[in-house]
């Protein structure tokens, strides 16, 4: 038999849930079997599969032993350095993660490198604020992420409670996010927006941008552009997402002539890599809540974060050598 007491970070999920991660051994068929069978306990009653559970409840489990093994590669202490914190509270933190940084694992091939997710847990570990040791299903765990090699503000959150109010506010898009980009060419227009369709490629993973005319499973995408200061033959522009589709900004601006710097998914980088960019030069500096509510993180409204241009490589790169180019 197992016993697992419900603690703060439990509270709120199905029991269900729950379970696939208390018992990641567990299949799911053989939790529900073991809830029609009257082997799981809420509160030493009988449990339904859609209970809710709540802190100081009490579950039993009445299962072989090996379904309890937990996942192998549960958060250990590393020797990696500290994340690059732009704030953080008793509930949130800001990170900035660096180009070319996994935000974590995602496939095999990824198995045991260093990953933003890992750095931000083991931080915590060696802070005290997390043992994961005593949480029966919850890991501290980033609310949104970027692509390996954009740079930028990632958002994390440091308990259960944290991690759902980020999600729905992400979900909702009570977020205002703004990334600093270096394109090819110079933009007519100081401020322009980008609106059409895009179609991901699952074999390839690359995005097709479509007009109104598109193929099914295309999804709207708009962007907003502001040219921040013009080159001879580049740009640094501010892109604002009203969406969050992959490869939004890299696709469209490609897509209307004026594809990233060091992209080469989405235009030609044999010139980039001349210059030193073998990746895009894209950074996610600039971030706003605007959760109208009084919520767990209503605290946060109206708060504003950004990395300084001066703190972003490319940013300086430009004003220094590529704005004259």
């Amino acid at each position: 038999m197992f016993e697992f007491n419900i603690g703060k970070n439990d509270a709120g999920q199905r029991l269900d849930k729950f379970l696939t991660k208390a018992m990641p051994g567990m299949p799911i068929p053989m939790i529900y079997r073991l809830i029609r069978q009257k082997k799981i306990k809420l509160n030493r009653k009988r449990a339904e599969i859609s209970a809710m559970l709540s802190e100081g409840d009490v579950v039993l489990v009445f299962a072989p032993p090996h379904f309890a093994e937990k996942d192998s590669e549960a958060p250990a202490l590393t020797t990696c350095a500290d994340p690059d914190i732009i704030y953080e509270d008793d509930n949130v933190m800001l990170i900035n993660k660096p180009s070319g940084l996994l935000v974590h694992e995602g496939d095999e091939k990824d198995a045991g490198k260093v990953t933003l997710v890992r750095m931000m847990q083991d931080y915590l570990i060696r802070k005290g604020e997390y043992d994961p040791k005593k949480e029966n299903s919850f890991a501290p765990a980033l609310a949104n992420r970027i692509d390996r090699n954009t740079a930028g503000i990632v958002l994390a959150a440091k308990n259960a409670a944290a991690l759902r109010e980020l999600e729905e506010i992400f979900r909702d898009r009570r977020i205002q996010k703004k990334y600093l980009c270096i394109v090819h060419g110079v933009p007519k227009k100081d401020v322009f927006f980008l609106e059409n369709y895009l179609l991901k490629d699952e074999k390839s993973k690359n995005v097709r941008v479509f007009g109104e005319k598109h193929p099914i499973g295309a999804k709207y995408a708009k962007t907003g552009c502001r040219v921040v200061s013009r080159g001879t033959s580049y740009s640094l522009v501010e892109a604002e997402l009203f969406t969050g589709r992959t490869h939004q900004i890299r696709a469209q601006l490609a897509h209307a002539g004026h594809p990233l710097l060091g992209d080469g998914k989405y235009g030609v980088n044999k010139t980039d890599r001349a210059l030193g960019y073998s990746s895009q030069a894209l950074c996610s500096y600039y971030v706003r809540f605007e959760n109208e509510s009084v919520g767990f993180l209503g605290y946060l409204n109206g708060k504003e974060f950004c990395i300084p241009s001066e703190n972003i490589d490319f940013a300086k790169d430009f004003y220094n050598r590529l704005k004259k180019k």
